[in-house]
């Protein structure tokens, strides 16, 4: 990685105030480093100028990383291989000022963002959520990253925060996007949280090392939420909230954006309601929202042989259910499964001892796990 590269992409992060459309087009066109060198010097056109000029004497980009590795932290930038090239080219064709391409993505934790956010979902909703909404936040989250894939979302207090300790509950991966440095902890009763995210998946921002929370950043992290997955669920939402403007941002980006519906006397549930009159899926479980975001639902499947057909083809009823409800990866018990699945518990063992003979599950230390099959 050049370093020139690195320390523009830095100091850029530091000088323009996200989104930032019109330095995000100079860098596209002069790349980074003589970017960062026209803005320094002022020598740019009006555009860049307003977004540029009152911090462009700022320069620290070497204290920057520092403190970002400091804290555990580091800088991606879109000349690496961790950036998620793929999902955020979306940026490119939104046609939005407001959906510009961040600049540079500082990162707190062990995963590679690409890796994490190649089968990704958003769940997001209120802060002041209702206990049926967090348990319901809970449930995405452990049955998606149960199913291989990346929750992503907030961090904030409500839906974020349930979402994150669903995924974390069956130690599955899950990404925190933060409207400050990856180096606070925001809100500061989810310091533990943060601490456990960045212990296993990752903290994100684009805002550098020590950048404050404030009010209109909440919203502009809300693309990058919407950015980094394939599909955003909004669990309970306000008509006028956060968790409503990742859902454009979303539709925006062209990604499919689901809501859970709740009580018709709710108000946390009004914004989902409307979601749903205009067009979102409603989604009540793990399953329907890997079945609308299709290429995770392929990919956690299995590609069906074409002469063959599907390893499950022609499973009675209640086999297929079981299998349904085993998560891709780690064992669950009988009793799990019968919650899980809706299956007597009897009439699951039958199940279990069919799919065992067809090679579709294995006996682990008293619980049951799928087998991966290779393809043939």
């Amino acid at each position: 990685m050049n370093e020139q590269v690195l320390l523009a992409r830095a100091y850029l992060s530091r000088v323009a105030e996200p989104p930032a459309p019109a330095l995000a087009e100079l860098v596209a066109q002069v790349g980074p480093v003589e970017a960062a060198a026209r803005v320094a010097e002022g020598r740019v056109d009006e555009p860049v100028a307003r977004e540029t000029s009152v911090r462009r004497e700022v320069h620290r980009p070497a204290a920057d990383l520092d403190a970002a590795a400091a804290a555990g932290a580091r800088l991606v930038v879109p000349e690496q291989p961790e950036w998620p090239a793929e999902g955020f080219a979306a940026f490119d064709g939104a046609g939005s000022e407001q959906l510009a391409p961040p600049l540079a993505l500082w990162v707190r934790g062990p995963g590679r963002l690409d890796e994490l956010c190649e089968h990704a979902v958003a769940v997001v909703g209120a802060r002041a959520a209702t206990s049926y909404g967090a348990h319901v936040a809970a449930e995405l989250g452990s049955g998606l990253a149960d199913r291989g894939c990346t929750v992503v979302s907030g961090a904030a207090i409500g839906i974020d925060g349930a979402a994150h300790r669903g995924a974390l509950g069956v130690e599955g991966a899950t990404v925190a996007v933060l409207a400050c440095g990856v180096d606070r902890a925001y809100p500061a009763s989810h310091e533990l949280l943060l601490e456990r995210i960045a212990g296993s998946g990752l903290v994100v921002s684009e805002y550098p090392p020590g950048g404050v929370p404030g009010r209109h950043r909440f919203l502009v992290r809300n693309r990058l939420i919407a950015g980094l997955a394939a599909g955003t669920v909004v669990v309970e939402a306000g008509l006028r909230s956060g968790a409503q403007r990742t859902a454009s941002d979303a539709l925006s980006l062209g990604r499919p954006v689901m809501a859970v519906p709740g009580p018709v006397t709710s108000a946390m549930s009004v914004g989902c309601h409307r979601l749903v009159r205009d067009g979102a899926l409603l989604v009540t479980r793990s399953d329907e929202v890997l079945e609308a975001v299709a290429p995770i639902g392929e990919h956690l499947a299995g590609r069906p042989d074409p002469v063959r057909g599907r390893l499950t083809d022609g499973l009675d009823a209640p086999a297929a259910l079981v299998h349904d409800a085993l998560p891709a990866r780690g064992a669950r018990d009988t009793r799990w499964l019968a919650l899980e699945s809706g299956v007597p518990i009897g009439a699951v063992r039958v199940a279990l001892v069919a799919l065992e003979r067809r090679g579709l599950v294995e006996h682990c230390e008293g619980r049951w796990r799928r087998r991966v099959v290779e393809a043939g």
